[in-house]
């Protein structure tokens, strides 16, 4: 199973999240911010997705992404957002190859059909049905 950086300021979002991911048997790390996931990547490694929010005090996810594909240019990603329009606003309607996003709230199955398809490179498949 893959190894998940869950990235969340909301601490019901990251718990909720984390037991998914954790029951689904993949090996989570999380942080409440940009700059802690930051440490937890120098500390522990880069992680196999990054699933984070868009929207984050101090960071946003798209800055954090950035900054750890830089070490890791083939990173996945996958934005979990109540903010999908300001991302496509700011960033031009364009995802980066090797990323997605989820659209807040979601369910427990749809969060884990996103991650299965981001983690095999079917997630175009997943966001034409989004």
């Amino acid at each position: 199973m893959a190894r998940i950086l869950i990235v969340d300021d909301e601490p019901s979002i990251l718990t909720f999240v984390d037991k998914a991911m954790k029951l689904a048997g993949h090996k989570t790390l999380t942080a409440s911010s940009g700059r802690a996931a930051l440490d937890v990547c120098e500390s522990k490694g880069l992680p196999d997705l990054l699933l984070t929010d868009y929207k984050m005090p101090g960071m946003d996810g798209d800055a954090l992404a950035a900054q750890l594909r830089q070490r890791e240019p083939d990173l996945k990603v996958l934005y979990l957002t109540g903010y999908a329009d300001q991302l496509f606003n700011e960033r031009g309607a364009i995802l980066w190859r090797d990323e997605a996003f989820l659209e807040k709230p979601c369910t427990v199955s749809g969060l884990l059909e996103a991650v299965t398809m981001i983690l095999s490179g079917s997630y175009g498949e997943f966001q034409d049905r989004v």
